[in-house]
């Protein structure tokens, strides 16, 4: 298939592109290297330098590559940032997608795969977490997420337009080539690998008092390259709905300390903080309904696996793409 990946050049979209090339896909990465880096879109794919406040330049892009699928992998993802800045959240996460929905209806696109989060849950009623828990998102990155959600829905009811919205948990690892670096960096993992680098002088546990069997806060880690497997899965013809991708498990934030200190051969010091305002103790995902409905069966499920990986990019690339 040809597929229109945008956000191509960030942490999760470059693994994606990767691995659909290595799928026999061709792939047009169109980014606007906000967020993004250059050095993290495949040689192999055509790049495209996204303008997307410019009138039509997502039609225009769309059009000049004649897709079969769109991957939409483009946003603002930081949840204290859509506090401080909703307008910035709800203008790039819900109204350039709709540029890109609009175009992908106008170029005749027949299949549209969403990076959608379960931060569009909310504290969950349950866990393990299913698809049918109500959706009650406690600041604006995860409400304008479930935004663009709506839309998808309606734009298949009228349109036509067949889609895939995959709520993610925590995508974590790298591949051999291609890791995460943000510019701002508030994901765990990375941050404490960073401390068994040396570049930060010890890594944060935010609450310890939790009602959990070490105190921290538990979480459900995705290796990245699972999470593209699912998303290659996704452009079979007929498959739509919402699905969550995880690992139906899950590790404490002192689990993630410990296993980064054996894997790494490093003490990781940490400091203890107060509770953040809105962290639920444990999310976890199931993922029954993926592995049933789209075939998909996680090759990397292993925290000391995803760690390994990362740990390996990071040393391989010290500077991030900087370097």
């Amino acid at each position: 298939m040809n597929v229109f990946v945008t956000g191509g050049a960030g942490y999760i979209g470059s693994i994606c592109t990767e691995e659909l090339i290595e799928a026999g896909h061709a792939v047009t990465v169109y980014d606007n290297l906000t967020e993004g880096h250059r050095a993290a879109v495949d040689a192999r794919a055509r790049f495209i330098l996204g303008k997307p406040e410019e009138p039509e330049d997502i039609l225009r892009a769309v059009q000049s590559s004649a897709p079969d699928a769109i991957m939409h992998f483009a946003a603002n993802a930081l949840v204290g940032e859509s506090m401080a800045n909703p307008k910035k959240y709800f203008h790039n996460n819900v109204v350039n997608a709709l540029k890109l929905a609009d175009a992908a209806v106008a170029c005749g696109v027949k299949k549209f795969v969403f990076s959608s989060t379960c931060a569009t849950y909310g504290p969950p009623d349950k866990v393990p977490m299913t698809e049918d828990l109500p959706q009650h998102p406690i600041n604006p990155y995860g409400e304008s997420k479930l935004m663009f959600e709506k839309v998808l829905r309606w734009y298949q009811e009228i349109y036509g337009l067949e889609f895939i919205a995959f709520r993610y948990f925590n995508a974590a690892g790298a591949s051999e080539r291609f890791g995460e670096h943000h510019r701002v960096e508030t994901h765990l993992i990375p941050r404490v690998l960073q401390v068994a680098q040396g570049r930060l002088p010890h890594a944060e546990i935010f609450g310890v008092d939790y009602p959990t069997p070490d105190g921290t806060c538990i979480r459900d880690y995705i290796h990245v390259a699972d999470l593209a497997q699912a998303h290659i899965l996704g452009l079979q013809p007929g498959k739509t709905g919402f699905y969550n991708l995880g690992n139906g498990g899950g590790y404490s934030v002192r689990q993630v300390i410990g296993t980064c200190e054996k894997i790494t051969g490093k003490k990781i010091p940490a400091v203890e903080r107060p509770r953040r305002p809105g962290d639920p103790p444990r999310l976890v995902a199931s993922a029954e309904k993926v592995v049933r409905d789209l075939g998909w069966k996680p090759k990397f499920p292993r925290l000391d696996d995803i760690v390994a990986s990362a740990w390996a990019w990071q040393q391989r690339h010290p500077d991030g793409y900087a370097g």
